[in-house]
């Protein structure tokens, strides 16, 4: 009689069942890999046909107008990058 927390030893697996697994193991990584280069070769085309489409269509449209230079307003002042507008002849460090 088992007390709690014992178990029985495993039986060992006999040579037949252990080669069938393993045929198994490898048919079904052979599907893996075989579906994962199915998805990537579906994703690479599905890339390939957006990027066409994106690029005629920007082909097909004018160029956008240059943007503008924000620039200063007014006269330029000489006080230099780090001055304040508060405090005219005081540098920030």
């Amino acid at each position: 009689m088992k007390t709690s927390g014992e178990c029985e030893p495993r039986k060992p697996i006999s040579k037949e069942v252990r080669d069938a697994r393993k045929a198994l193991r490898d048919a079904d990584a052979k599907s893996a890999m075989i579906e994962h280069a199915n998805a990537a070769k579906a994703f690479d085309k599905n890339r390939e046909r957006l990027r066409a489409e994106r690029l005629a269509r920007e082909a097909a449209e004018p160029p956008p107008p240059p943007k503008k230079k924000a620039g200063l307003k007014g006269k330029p002042d000489d006080r230099g990058p780090h001055s304040s507008p508060r405090d005219p002849g005081v540098r920030r460090a």
